[in-house]
């Protein structure tokens, strides 16, 4: 083992030996919260230098196994951004919960490891390991308010339903290792083009597997309801790092154009228009403020889909842009509906926000910034996201599943602006006692502030991203 081979995976080695850190802090420091929760801020910041300066370096690494530098160190960077932001979003969180334990930290950390496996994965068994690493922890996060029915519902459900995933995509594995006599996705990629029924009952198997992860319609089920009982932030978490974990395995393997794949190209595309139908008509009726993000999510899901499905660079870039942009989206919606929230999941309704705006602007005003970004509006970075997925779509002559797209960010319009019109057009006699601690305060102003930016100067990052591919 070189020690340039160990320099190309120094952020990751950095999140882990930060996790083995606060395991340690955990087993000998009594009343240890604050030590562990600053000793990952502190972890997942170094980690995030180190993802950016070995960010030129790409190239396979450890026999095949990884790919080092590049596309998986961006991917690294945003994974690494979101734990930190949903770390700080969640300390004040877990104290007005009562649930303040180092462990919440620790899972972060460890879920975070999973889906840099993912991201920096060449071959088929490390995609497998990272997705493993990074549910487990989140199966456990998801119940981690284990005195609230509705938490251990949603920690059952995203257990029994992920394991049942997991199946799915492992045998879809061992069938693609019996076709091609590798798990090497590059060597597998070469292979598309081969007839034989076991190679493709592998791939959809796979297909399945990485559906399931994203969130897309028909695999969609769990969302939902494990959106609804996780810890806000948690939740914020899910469907910010483990989305774009779930999509960086997708581009991997799916995101090419593909000879003799246009069975494949099809399905993705059913996939991408079902899943953006149902959310957001489903959306529509919630009622629950996390049901409709969750129901968003899935929605989010399919316009990302598309970009797979229209196979070429700019839908790549689409996909990469678009995840970006919905991780400050999401991660800033969720941050203030946790600090909103009240102890016994109360303020997490339409009508708990009305006069929100007279009482709270600065953080109505956030909340309309995400808003109307996740409906796709200018100038906002959701506009754009969408933007250049549908390009791509139409650039590969997909521009029937482009018109859906376009018809459903309309449709989803109504009920983004449902909650903007609760804030400042409605009013009612309850209180709003909740203050935003500072460091919570700066991760909103920087999510809104990112969210303006990449709206505003979207070829700042497009730049960056084309490096990729």
């Amino acid at each position: 083992m070189s020690e340039s081979s160990l320099f190309s995976i120094a952020p990751l080695l950095a999140v882990t030996a930060m996790g083995l850190l606060v395991l340690i802090v955990e087993a000998l420091v009594t009343e240890s919260e604050n030590l562990s929760y600053w000793v990952t801020v502190l972890g997942l910041s170094a980690s995030g230098i180190l993802s950016y300066l070995t960010m030129q370096e790409s190239a396979p690494a450890y026999n095949g196994m990884i790919t080092v530098g590049g596309y998986g160190n961006y991917f690294t960077a945003l994974f690494i951004v979101s734990a930190l932001l949903t770390t700080i979003l969640s300390r004040d969180y877990l104290k007005k919960t009562h649930t303040n334990f180092g462990e919440f930290y620790l899972l972060i950390i460890f879920s975070t490891i999973g889906m840099m496996l993912i991201a920096s994965a060449n071959d088929l068994i490390m995609v497998f390991l990272g997705i493993e690493l990074m549910s487990i922890c989140l199966y456990v996060l998801a119940g981690f308010m284990r005195r609230q029915p509705s938490a251990n519902e949603a920690s059952l459900k995203y257990f029994l339903l992920g394991a049942f995933a997991t199946g799915f995509l492992l045998y879809g594995i061992a069938l693609i290792y019996g076709a091609t006599g590798t798990t090497n996705i590059p060597a597998i990629i070469e292979k598309f083009p081969s007839q034989s029924l076991l190679f493709w009952s592998g791939i959809g198997l796979l297909l399945i597997g990485f559906a399931f992860k994203a969130g897309a319609v028909p695999f969609h089920m769990w969302i939902p309801d494990v959106y609804q009982g996780s810890p806000t932030t948690v939740s914020g978490f899910m469907s910010t790092g483990a989305k774009a974990a779930a999509f960086s395995a997708f581009v991997l393997v799916f995101a090419h154009q593909f000879q003799g794949g246009e069975k494949l190209r099809t399905a993705l595309s059913v996939l991408a228009a079902a899943s953006m139908i149902l959310g957001n008509i489903v959306a529509i009726a919630q009622s629950n403020i996390k049901r409709m993000l969750a129901y968003s999510s899935v929605a989010h899901a399919g316009y990302m889909i598309i970009g797979l499905a229209a196979g070429n660079a700019l839908g790549k870039s689409g996909i990469v842009f678009y995840l970006t942009s919905y991780m400050f989206m999401n991660i800033g919606a969720f941050g203030i509906l946790s600090i909103l929230e009240q102890e016994g999941e109360k303020n997490l309704t339409f009508e708990d926000y009305a006069g929100l705006g007279r009482k709270k602007p600065l953080l109505a005003a956030m909340m309309s910034v995400f808003m109307l970004s996740l409906a796709g509006l200018p100038p906002f970075g959701g506009f754009f996201g969408k933007y250049y997925i549908f390009v791509a779509a139409v650039n590969s002559n997909l521009t029937w599943l482009a018109i859906i797209g376009v018809v459903m960010s309309v449709v989803s319009v109504y009920y983004y602006l449902r909650l903007v019109m609760v804030m400042y057009f409605q009013e009612n006699d309850s209180e709003v006692t909740a203050k935003p601690a500072m460091a919570s305060f700066v991760v909103l102003a920087i999510a809104t502030l990112a969210v303006l930016q990449l709206g505003v100067f979207p070829s700042s990052l497009l730049s960056i991203i084309n490096t990729l591919f």
